[in-house]
């Protein structure tokens, strides 16, 4: 045992070689060596001679461990997040890991879905299995997570999106800058992208159009503020906000303006989306790839994930990178969004 061991003990902690080892952080945003890296399966660590689970299990953290009056409580720690003097888990002995098959053994269907990705799959069936997830998260008392791309408002999907969200289905929108600002764009000048949804032609200086919507939010200072006041009259962030459905849109370096709502630091983007993990039982993720990734890695195992792209390499990257729970559907976001709302009518 090492000797941070000792001062755990003033605590009431008593150890012995099959409990886990915990060390002491020495500084600010920095593990102790041999730190116990999580994966996003459900954990627990042996504690004072009992098994005391980790909350909000995510995968690529450190352990952190305390005592809560008489309780002792673990919960996973990003890097950045660790405090000089905390106490964390390192070392392999100790930590039990519960197998994704283990936690879905109730769900053959979701696990035969989830292992492999193709285009020469039953779409329709899978997207009838996601929304009988979805009705059954809801029915749990579960949270449903969609995370988006601009594609769906480019696409001339937003609409379907936007009844997701007014009929109840969607708990909590993750975006970026770009699918906020067109749809926002789609609403005040019926373009996305400078292109118009009706006809499918370009407009005179299309291309200013996101910027000008973008332009106008500012001035109101946020979203919520452009909805009151009437500015915004319809599309995804209109039912968020007539709904007090919570979104997180997360910033990159690319972004035009950005909208006021936008986070631009990605840290605080991380444990912002982190804020909103607690009870989600199924994410949905579509057409986009860097927040599918993102997302994936603060997702515990445990909720059922379905990644949406045109693209199989969205699909591949997500799972390549430790989301293994993800089904995978290889089409556009229109078909996916329009079974959806069908099946869930």
């Amino acid at each position: 045992m090492r000797s941070a061991l000792n001062d755990c003990k003033l605590h009431g902690a008593t150890f012995n070689l099959e409990e886990v080892e915990l060390a002491e952080a020495d500084m600010n945003g920095v593990l102790p060596e041999d730190f116990y890296s999580t994966t996003n399966f459900t954990t627990h660590i042996l504690l004072h001679d009992g098994w005391v689970e980790v909350e909000n299990v995510e995968m690529d953290c450190g352990i952190r461990v305390w005592k809560d009056g008489q309780v002792w409580r673990a919960a996973t720690c990003a890097m950045h997040r660790v405090k000089k003097g905390d106490f964390l888990v390192v070392g392999f002995n100790g930590v039990r890991v519960t197998p994704l098959e283990d936690e879905q053994r109730d769900d053959q269907e979701f696990r035969f879905m989830s292992n492999d990705v193709s285009t020469e799959r039953p779409k329709r069936r899978m997207i009838a299995h996601a929304a009988s997830a979805i009705r059954k998260a809801k029915e749990e008392g579960k949270k449903v997570l969609f995370v988006g791309g601009p594609a769906i408002v480019h696409s001339g999907s937003a609409p379907l999106l936007a009844k997701l969200v007014s009929d109840g289905w969607i708990d909590t929108l993750f975006a970026g800058n770009a699918l906020a600002a067109h749809d926002i764009e789609a609403n005040m000048l019926g373009t996305s992208l400078g292109v118009d949804l009706g006809t499918g032609s370009s407009s005179p200086h299309g291309h200013t159009h996101h910027l000008r919507a973008i332009n106008r939010v500012r001035r109101a200072g946020s979203i919520a503020n452009a909805v009151k006041s009437g500015l915004i009259t319809g599309g995804v962030m209109y039912a968020c906000v007539t709904k007090g459905v919570p979104f997180v849109l997360c910033g990159s370096i690319r972004d035009d303006g950005p909208l006021p709502d936008v986070i631009t630091d990605n840290v605080v983007s991380q444990d912002t989306m982190r804020q909103h993990m607690g009870g989600v039982g199924v994410c949905l993720m579509v057409a986009t790839t860097l927040h599918s990734v993102a997302v994936g890695n603060i997702l515990p195992a445990a909720a059922k994930t379905y990644c949406v792209d045109s693209d199989a390499d969205t699909v591949i990257k997500l799972t390549d990178r430790g989301t293994h729970q993800a089904v995978g559907l290889v089409t556009d976001c229109e078909f996916f969004l329009t079974e959806l709302v069908l099946s869930l009518s």
